[in-house]
């Protein structure tokens, strides 16, 4: 299979440089950096939230899709390089997002077609040249970005001490063992890296669980509850309050187990090995499904119901049978930032509006990058 590489960043990359910059990009998603972004995803939800309104006025169903991936891109942007532009208001004419949703379309389209698999085919076709038009806009936002931070930092050292530190001052002043930084172009990689690694998925998750608030009213009221038990009448979410609630992080999982935002994940093995009795070749491509893990009969019990119970349960769980931000050193280093975000949201919007679904229209998953719906997915808002 083809991998369309945008970046080299963790993701993509492997080996030594792995290694080094995944120890280099750890302290970026220390608890004492996160908790900052709390005030972020506030301010990101807000707008979220005024915007959702104004669509389902009336009683009107809206698709959520695309205004949760607005509001994850916002997140994202602020969070990573402090970028503060109209992404929910300008939306689809704004050309980052432009930029960003095509890249993610080409990708797929590229990678479902066999044809395009040779990069000098790719490059030359009509396909390949929107694909290079997009990534050199991105590219180019990233660098001009980068440089002027960088002029920043090397003019006004001082200035890290003023302001809570985003994702790309980590990234301009981490150093390995023998002092040695991040050049610009891995700086670009990282930074691709946590938008389009990051703010596509986080936006499957959320919206899949508005969609499982709205089909599942009993356990909406139940998460409800639980918000107003840890928020009473504040209307933002606090760093403190994120480990207190309870009913919504199990919420999230069970949500995260029924539509897994990743569909599966790939590995290649680094030495021969056995698996129940089959000999895997060193170099062997091996696809791992979290879809099909996560509605296993013999591991989940009615897989098909949706029952966030499940997960609090004093059950001895094999450490891989649950694994939506994957598992083993290769595992999501952002996962603590994503779920944070998702809590923030469901929270915010719980205390808000009493969601609820749409008869006419039901969400069909479908497995592309990430979990979207074959038809959108729908829902409806009453004012609490």
């Amino acid at each position: 299979m083809v991998v369309v590489n945008v970046w080299d960043g963790l993701l993509l990359s492997e080996g030594k440089k792995w290694e080094r910059n995944r120890r280099l990009l750890t302290p970026a998603f220390h608890f004492d950096v996160l908790k900052h972004y709390v005030a972020i995803y506030n301010k990101v939800f807000d707008i979220f939230l005024e915007k959702l309104e104004s669509a389902t006025t009336a009683g009107k169903s809206v698709e959520i899709y695309d205004l949760v991936g607005l509001a994850t891109l916002d997140t994202m942007m602020r969070c990573s390089v402090s970028y503060r532009g109209e992404i929910q208001q300008e939306g689809s004419s704004h050309p980052f997002v432009d930029a960003t949703r095509r890249l993610g379309q080409l990708c797929l389209k590229r990678l479902l077609s066999p044809w395009l698999w040779i990069d000098f085919a790719f490059y030359l076709s009509p396909t390949g040249r929107e694909y290079s038009k997009h990534t050199k806009y991105i590219h180019d936002f990233d660098e001009k970005v980068i440089r002027e931070r960088r002029k920043l930092l090397d003019s006004d050292p001082s200035v890290l001490k003023k302001r809570h530190l985003d994702f790309l001052d980590i990234l301009l002043t981490a150093q390995d063992d023998q002092g040695i930084g991040l050049t610009d172009r891995e700086i670009r990689d990282e930074v691709d890296t946590f938008l389009f690694a990051g703010h596509d998925t986080i936006a499957s998750a959320i919206s899949w669980e508005i969609y499982s608030l709205a089909q599942n009213p009993e356990e909406q009221e139940k998460v409800y509850k639980d918000v107003k038990r840890v928020l009473g009448d504040r209307q933002n979410v606090e760093w403190s309050d994120i480990q207190e609630f309870s009913r919504l992080s199990l919420f999230i999982k069970e949500a995260m187990r029924m539509y897994s935002p990743v569909s599966g994940i790939g590995r290649v093995t680094t030495r021969d090995m056995e698996i129940d009795g089959v000999k895997l070749p060193v170099n062997t491509e091996i696809n791992i499904l979290i879809h099909v893990l996560n509605h296993n009969k013999e591991t989940w019990n009615k897989p098909e119901e949706f029952r966030p119970d499940r997960f609090a349960e004093n059950k001895e769980r094999d450490p891989y049978e649950y694994v939506p931000f994957s598992a083993g050193p290769r595992n999501c280093i952002g996962q603590h930032f994503a779920l944070d975000e998702q809590k923030v949201a469901l929270a915010k919007l719980v205390q808000r509006f009493r969601i609820l679904p749409d008869p006419n229209n039901v969400a069909v998953p479908k497995k592309n990058i990430v979990t979207r719906s074959e038809s959108g997915i729908y829902i409806k808002l009453e004012k609490r």
